[in-house]
């Protein structure tokens, strides 16, 4: 799978999921059920998360700019942003290319041994939404914390 590829699965995903965060959104203010909120928030979590990291590791190998980084990472917040943002990476040829494993960077390490890469990446998705399932919905942070 090349970086293109890796960064236009995730970002689709990403979008996918949004659609699925507001359907259970819809659902929930119109009254019918909650559970929608709360599967699709959990869907979308962990494609956010995801997202974040492909972001940030696609932008490393192909050598972008913090800003580019950020701006991508922002597209995330807004529903169905990753995939204009995609295709404006793809016309300034911002994907091109094949993954560099070599130099003794961390990501170059990560890319020597994939598998470990994407283990470490499904264990560090995995607590940080651990953390966030313990932390309950954000409204509710401030009676946890205040």
């Amino acid at each position: 799978m090349s970086p293109r590829q890796l960064y236009r699965v995730v970002a689709t995903a990403e979008m996918i999921t949004w659609t699925l965060l507001i359907l259970g959104m819809v659902l929930k203010y119109s009254g019918v059920t909650e559970w929608g909120v709360r599967v699709g928030g959990l869907v979308h979590g962990v494609g956010f998360l995801c997202y974040v990291l492909a972001n940030v590791f696609v932008g490393l190998n192909q050598r972008w700019s913090l800003r580019t980084m950020a701006v991508g990472i922002a597209s995330a917040f807004v529903p169905w942003c990753t995939w204009p943002y995609d295709r404006w990476l793809d016309k300034h040829s911002k994907l091109d290319g094949p993954w560099r494993p070599e130099g003794s960077g961390l990501r170059g390490w990560l890319l020597r041994h994939p598998v470990l890469a994407l283990l470490l990446a499904a264990v560090g998705v995995a607590a940080v939404t651990s953390v966030l399932l313990w932390l309950g919905p954000p409204t509710g942070w401030s009676t946890r914390f205040g």
